[in-house]
């Protein structure tokens, strides 16, 4: 790819990106390269992050200077060929616009003749899922302060009328902390009411996407209850070894439970997983409130949880950099 010194036998990126791309625009609150503007050529490439069908991510930093930035870089006949210009231009759009702590900020972008480039935060803890998979599963404790932070995350998504449509532990980045950052939003769309794209992880999609019945903001808080299974119990509620086997299993909706799972988690779960999304548990008339109403969270603190005010139960060991998934595939 031209623009870029590319090293030769480690596939790492090094140097400056190319002169005359052009911005197109954001810059929004905390900016901190001394408030001025960047352009795409004052960017240092410190390390390749990671790669994707798209791209890659990489570490970068304004002159020399701290804090890191992550680059996405979408090849633009990649992002052509396979036909995800609509998810890319989505992508951008709405991390444009969201504002929220549990949510990874774009800070900018840039394009050339041949990438277009997201300059975002940088999140060096890691994927939830990398996190999971080492501790096999994770307490009720470790499980309810993640799944609230998603609450909060996808209530401010619905109140701006988004979904997401691709919530799973691979989207899900820990900072230094181990406060977490809903990632890649390919699949995200501004939704008034119903829209009939297949897209998703198999696992994870709720039955109205199954059916092709056209979907909404209920199917986020379904794959919040799957989530919820999967982060308690090790695995995901459905799973096959085709696609289509899972489909099945999710039109059954039968849950099996491990035995250390409480009872309120159950129903939580159950409330998540109704097969009617007029009847599921964040779809009703109360919203995200039923949800954060329910017993299994009592006890949060709603409001410390989203200052930042209470410590994170997994705190990451931040060495290499290189520990930051990148979300390349665009959704």
């Amino acid at each position: 790819m031209e623009g870029v010194i590319e090293g030769s036998a480690s596939g790492q990126w090094q140097g400056r990106f190319p002169a005359g791309g052009s911005s197109l625009g954001i810059y929004p609150h905390g900016w901190h390269p001394r408030r001025g503007q960047a352009r795409l050529q004052d960017w240092e490439i410190v390390e390749t992050l990671g790669t994707g069908t798209f791209g890659r991510v990489l570490l970068v930093r304004a002159d020399g200077q701290l804090p890191h930035f992550a680059m996405k870089v979408l090849r633009k006949s990649e992002i052509v060929r396979l036909k995800q210009v609509e998810h890319i231009n989505s992508e951008r759009r709405i991390l444009e616009r969201v504002r929220h702590p549990f949510i990874v900020e774009l800070y900018s972008t840039y394009q050339d003749s041949l990438n277009v480039y997201m300059l975002l935060s940088y999140i060096p803890g890691g994927e939830l899922f990398s996190h999971l998979r080492r501790a096999g599963r994770f307490s009720a404790d470790v499980t309810r302060f993640y799944l609230a932070s998603i609450v909060l995350a996808i209530d401010y998504l619905h109140s701006n009328n988004i979904i997401y449509r691709d919530l799973k532990p691979e989207n899900l980045l820990l900072d230094r902390t181990g406060y977490l950052r809903i990632a890649d939003f390919g699949f995200a769309k501004v939704v008034e009411d119903r829209t009939f794209t297949l897209c998703g992880t198999p696992e994870y999609l709720a039955p109205e996407i199954v059916l092709s019945q056209g979907h909404g903001k209920a199917v986020d808080w379904w794959a919040l209850g799957i989530l919820a299974f999967e982060m308690l119990a090790g695995y995901p509620p459905f799973f096959d070894d085709h696609p289509l086997g899972i489909y099945e299993k999710i039109l059954r909706n039968e849950v099996a439970f491990p035995s250390h799972i409480d009872p309120y988690a159950k129903d939580l779960i159950r409330g998540l997983l109704t097969a009617d999304r007029t009847k599921r548990l964040g779809n009703l008339r109360g919203g995200a409130r039923d949800v954060m109403n329910h017993p299994w969270f009592a006890g949060v603190d709603w409001g410390s949880l989203e200052r930042k005010e209470i410590g994170a139960p997994i705190v990451p060991r931040v060495g290499s950099m290189s520990e930051w998934d990148t979300g390349c595939d665009g959704g």
